[in-house]
């Protein structure tokens, strides 16, 4: 597997070098403290002493980040099904649970589906945490994907690394599958694989039928493609903002250049869930089935990185592509 070269980015300073001491002083801001307590199945994050976020693995089929609450005290995830009856919530997709990472099609077993497996054949997975670690800003864990067999298919490391400022907050993902019970298929599907579900009001088009009846989102990617039409196209980055309680606010998701693939694709709906998707390019592409697969051999490892950032502004004044160059430089 080979990823493209990347070309590394003009930046402000090599453009407008005037414009130096004046960019420095305008993003200066606290850098909060991040202080996170496993408690009860689970790992509470705050910042500055206030909510950020909770990492949760006992009761699902995978483990989730939930709530996540951005800049303002704003919620930037939808709460169903953890929560129902939440005005403004469409009740659809039950499998979107904020924000998580899974894939169907691992050595034949579904795990972006949940629930029992069906009577046509189809084997449905979960994804098991079997050790948290937590250090500074940081909760490293340890997982099984198992199938409804029980037997382990493969299993992954992950850390997420939480951080923000006065404006934004961020969490980075970072995920190394390992093919610890031999060869590891990932499949050419749509349904994967970094995925969040946002906010209702972050959303491209309303959904009365499903309780839905207001959606402010706009959405953008870094080749500029807007709207429902990023879906399937490969880009750095996306990001979907909204004015929600009085605040412009927004939810940028970076694909590092060290990623397989990159620039990834992005399953990336108008109904508000954004997905980092490298192995789907059967559907994104229309090519032949299979085209995206990936095989980890057995022993050896596949690592990716992303961030979340929750930001303030819309993608302009948030400087959505100068802080995706930032990321990008980061080992």
């Amino acid at each position: 597997m080979r990823c493209p070269l990347i070309a590394p980015a003009l930046t402000c300073f090599s453009l407008v070098p005037i414009f130096l001491c004046v960019t420095v002083i305008a993003t200066l801001s606290h850098a909060g403290e991040v202080a996170i307590t496993e408690t009860e199945g689970k790992a509470v994050v705050t910042l500055d002493g206030k909510p950020f976020a909770e990492y949760r693995s006992d009761g699902y089929a995978k483990p989730i980040v939930y709530p996540i609450i951005g800049p303002h005290g704003i919620p930037m995830t939808r709460s169903y099904p953890m929560e129902k009856g939440v005005d403004n919530e469409a009740s659809d997709h039950p499998h979107h649970k904020s924000l998580w990472y899974t894939h169907d099609e691992v050595n034949g077993v579904r795990f972006w589906m949940e629930g029992e497996s069906t009577k046509e054949n189809i084997a449905v997975g979960k994804i098991v945490q079997t050790s948290m670690k937590i250090e500074g800003n940081t909760i490293t864990t340890t997982d099984d994907w198992v199938g409804p067999d029980g037997k382990v298919v493969c299993s992954d490391t992950r850390t997420l690394t939480f951080g923000g400022d006065d404006n934004d907050r961020h969490i980075d993902v970072t995920v190394q599958w390992r093919a610890t019970n031999g060869e590891v298929h990932i499949g050419d599907t749509k349904e994967g694989t970094m995925g969040i579900r946002t906010n209702p009001l972050l959303r491209l088009s309303n959904d009365p039928k499903r309780g839905n009846h207001t959606a402010k989102g706009k959405a953008i990617n870094s080749e500029g493609v807007e709207g429902k039409d990023i879906w399937g196209k490969r880009a750095k980055w996306v990001d979907y903002w909204a004015p929600v309680n009085d605040h412009v606010v927004g939810v940028a998701i970076f694909d590092h250049p060290s990623n397989p693939k990159h620039p990834t694709w992005w399953h990336a709906r108008n109904y508000g869930l954004v997905a980092a998707n490298p192995f789907g390019v059967h559907d994104f592409e229309g090519k032949p089935k299979g085209t995206g697969d990936v095989t980890i051999p057995a022993g050896e490892s596949l690592t990716f990185r992303y961030r979340f950032l929750f930001h303030t502004g819309d993608v302009q004044s948030a400087n959505i592509a100068a802080k995706y160059a930032d990321f990008a430089e980061t080992k």
